[in-house]
């Protein structure tokens, strides 16, 4: 597909719908350009206005299956004919059984597993929390800087991503300690990788566990496998695996929050596959069901102790959202997870090479389809360059690209995993346009 703008930016019809959408919604949302759309399929987007978009963004990596994928909108179609609501949490439906067994077998590691289901990735991670909390009978936690975890209470609690998600909102849940995350390109220990000796991870028995909170009190450690607002960071090989065996050692359970990393983006169903590590509870959402709300929980059964009416949702595990998810992750079996480690190559690839081009090209890191670039004012210092990453993201949009920023000044490119190579060269093809133009002295 080959991106075509046939207006202006936003044409005649977007800025109608743009005005009343700014008249009536929360000004809390992040619009960092005037997108207004009417449809969608696979990897295109159609605006209002006839313009096509090629999406390297899938809904902020929810899309896993590309817009509209036959297969998903058959089965939201059978299951809406037939039962829409009835809460899983009160009765018994197949759909959610279903999904339930099939979470259960896929999930990494051998030991037996149950299934909460939820709404979103935030309902997910507040359902970890208390279960963290209910199973161990500890009250501390140990999350991440950079890290995201949602924007209820709890869930902010664990984030320590951007100031503006936390301020005005005190007082958070308490209990909870942040720590550096395994960043090597910004090292929060200003060390080198491998002479660090993973220090991002000995900091927790050799200065934390001594002066700050005792392993005794901690109920569990919530980590990303690759943090996702954070900047799309992908830790060394060694981190999980020591991070797990810490957690072992003291019987803190280990949270891993798959929300934007899981269901195939990273060319295996989950990411901390790439890390040889069982986790004892999952947070699962946004690719989990092609684009229909839907979370999980997925927990050791040896973990998942809490009594009857200690947690549940009315709307978690609808049945048209569990008969997406199940049509997604046969979908992601037969195929979408090799594609998008495969073609998840081939855009790292390209990106490795624009940047030796392209001296606003600090850094390029990811796994599969999960891929960032790090903005620079100047390689040597690392200077970030958050106004320049997002006149790039600006520049991408009016030439037919969608983009978004995670972290100071990254680049995030997740598309459906339905992407082609075609697609990937065509999209790196505009973002080296964009690099071209501004690196020239257009200031952003």
């Amino acid at each position: 597909m080959t991106p075509h703008i046939r207006t202006p930016l936003p044409g005649p019809n977007a800025q109608k719908i743009i005005q009343q959408d700014e008249q009536y919604t929360s000004p809390s949302y992040t619009r960092i350009y005037p997108l207004v759309v009417d449809r969608a399929s696979g990897v295109t987007v159609e605006d209002v206005d006839g313009n096509l978009f090629l999406d390297f963004t899938a809904g902020i990596a929810v899309v896993a299956t590309g817009h509209c994928h036959p297969n998903i909108v058959n089965a939201i179609h059978y299951q809406s004919s037939k039962l829409i609501h009835m809460s899983g949490t009160d009765f018994y439906y197949k759909a959610q059984g279903d999904l339930a067994r099939k979470l259960a077998e896929i999930t990494p590691g051998p030991s037996r597993k149950k299934v909460l289901f939820t709404n979103s990735g935030a309902e997910a991670v507040e359902a970890a929390f208390k279960l963290a909390r209910y199973h161990t009978k500890r009250q501390h936690m140990i999350a991440f800087i950079g890290a995201f975890h949602g924007r209820t209470l709890g869930a902010l609690s664990l984030t320590g991503s951007k100031i503006v998600q936390v301020e005005n909102f005190a007082p958070l849940v308490p209990e909870v300690t942040h720590i550096g995350y395994g960043y090597c390109y910004r090292c929060p220990y200003n060390l080198v990788y491998d002479s660090c000796k993973i220090a991002c991870v000995s900091y927790l028995e050799e200065t934390l566990f001594k002066t700050i909170v005792s392993p005794k009190e901690v109920a569990a450690i919530i980590v990303e496998p690759i943090q996702g607002e954070g900047g799309y960071i992908v830790p060394p090989p060694e981190y999980h695996p020591m991070l797990k065996k810490i957690c072992e050692k003291y019987d803190i359970l280990y949270i891993v929050d798959e929300v934007q990393s899981g269901m195939g983006r990273t060319g295996k169903m989950f990411a901390i596959e790439h890390w040889g590590v069982e986790p004892d509870v999952i947070c699962l959402a946004k690719g989990i069901a092609s684009g229909m709300p839907l979370g999980a929980l997925i927990a050791r059964e040896d973990v998942m102790t809490w009594a009857e009416g200690s947690h549940a949702s009315t709307f978690g595990g609808n049945p048209v959202s569990c008969a997406a998810a199940l049509e997604t992750i046969r979908l992601l079996e037969q195929g979408l997870i090799q594609n998008a480690k495969e073609v998840g190559e081939e855009l790292f690839k390209i990106l490795l090479g624009l940047k030796e081009k392209h001296p606003w090209m600090g850094d390029v890191r990811g796994k599969g389809l999960m891929v960032g670039v790090e903005i620079v004012k100047n390689r040597s210092t690392k200077e970030n360059a958050p106004q320049e990453r997002n006149a790039v993201i600006r520049e991408a949009f009016q030439r037919g690209l969608l983009l978004l920023s995670c972290g100071e000044s990254v680049i995030r490119f997740s598309p459906p995993l339905v992407v082609s190579r075609e697609e990937v060269e065509s999209a790196c093809d505009i973002f080296d346009q964009v690099l071209t133009v501004l690196e020239k002295g257009r200031k952003p």
